[in-house]
């Protein structure tokens, strides 16, 4: 017996993700060190036999594939599986694969910094590789699927399942193992389909992200005044202040802008899985009502320390964006039907504002 890591596969498809070079730049983060760094701090997982880690490779794989058509079906929207590859991991590639990400968006910050005069030191970058690979390590235990809408161009993107948070999650609650599963990819795939039967969507979420990164400032008195609200935002949240946050507090006026459109699109795509994977999971998934309560529970009532956490990171938000989201859906497809609500895949114009997303009938009167 031993700590979970997925299993190398023949194919491989999965295992350690090489970083990408990039033109030589003095870099903010150490990113080489990010990922050693969470790969070190992050827990190994549940105690499996190798063979029951093949087996739960094997049979994620197979429920991802069987999950396409369903997906598919309820939705009214196909995206080529091949273009995509499914992989199953574990937590230190799951953290690779967002320090990856990490880095391709932040590669023109770089730029300006170094163009300014204002490259990195080394130092510097390797604080910042131990603050960012310390923080991956906490949320690899806690994702239990992911999309990489983010990847360095011209490289393919992956549907992550990642197995040890999966297998935690559905012994922990007390799940029919098929049944979690499949339900866990039915919203992975959701995010595929998303993603790839909508060809604008994944440039406009990278550029909505550009334009956030634009306005951060670089200038020592800018850095020290953005110092200042970040420790008073931490302070407030040890105080148990509600709403206070280091996301919201790191941003000027412009940025808020753009990371109020961002919560609405996240909270669009978020939400349209958690509709998909229960409208679709009567089906193929006995126990869905089941695992939706006890799901749904889990999330309401973390740990003391997960909570201090999911506060400072504003990850109250991101659970938020799920329940928001999902009612959105659910009030759209109930008034005009998923082809009606369809429409909002038509342009970036056609996505729901945040102020939408809080009241969908507003947006149902928009496109009418």
């Amino acid at each position: 017996m031993g700590r979970f890591a997925a299993p190398a596969a023949e194919t491989g498809e999965f295992g350690g993700v090489p970083l990408t070079p990039y033109r030589e730049v003095m870099a903010l983060v150490d990113w080489e060190m990010a990922v050693a760094t969470g790969a070190k701090l992050a827990p190994g997982g549940p105690d499996v036999s190798l063979t029951e880690a093949h087996a739960v490779v094997e049979q994620l794989g197979r429920l991802a594939a069987a999950s396409v058509p369903v997906v598919a079906e309820a939705t009214g929207m196909y995206a080529d599986p091949s273009d995509t590859a499914t992989v199953v991991v574990d937590r230190p590639e799951w953290i690779a694969s967002n320090v990856r990400g990490f880095r391709t968006i932040m590669e023109p910050l770089e730029q300006r910094m170094v163009a300014e005069g204002r490259g990195g030191s080394a130092l510097a970058g390797k604080a910042g590789a131990a603050e960012l690979g310390g923080v991956l390590a906490w949320i690899s235990t806690k994702v239990l699927g992911q999309f990489e809408a983010l990847t360095p161009p011209g490289e393919r993107s992956r549907l992550m399942l990642v197995a040890p948070n999966i297998l935690h999650t559905e012994r922990a609650l007390g799940l029919r193992s098929t049944d979690f599963r499949m339900w866990v990819c039915l919203h992975e795939e959701t995010h595929r389909v998303q993603f790839g039967a909508v060809p604008w969507l994944a440039d406009h979420f990278r550029a909505e992200i550009d334009t956030f990164l634009a306005g951060v400032q670089t200038g020592a008195m800018d850095t020290v005044k953005r110092l200042g609200s970040v420790l008073a935002a931490v302070a407030r949240v040890l105080a148990g202040a509600s709403g206070a946050t280091i996301v919201d507090a790191a941003q000027t006026p412009v940025q808020k802008q753009v990371f109020d459109r961002l919560t609405a699109l996240m909270s669009l795509l978020e939400g349209h899985a958690e509709h998909v994977m229960d409208a679709a999971g009567p089906s193929v998934i006995p126990s869905l009502v089941m695992i939706r309560e006890r799901f749904d529970q889990r999330r309401a009532k973390p740990g003391a320390a997960d909570g201090l956490m999911r506060r400072l990171l504003g990850m109250d938000t991101k659970l938020k964006q799920y329940s928001d989201g999902r009612v959105f859906v659910d009030h759209v497809v109930a008034e005009v039907g998923m082809a009606g609500f369809n429409r909002v895949w038509t342009s970036p114009n056609t996505l729901p504002t945040r102020q939408e997303i809080a009241d969908p009938a507003a947006w149902v009167r928009r496109m009418s």
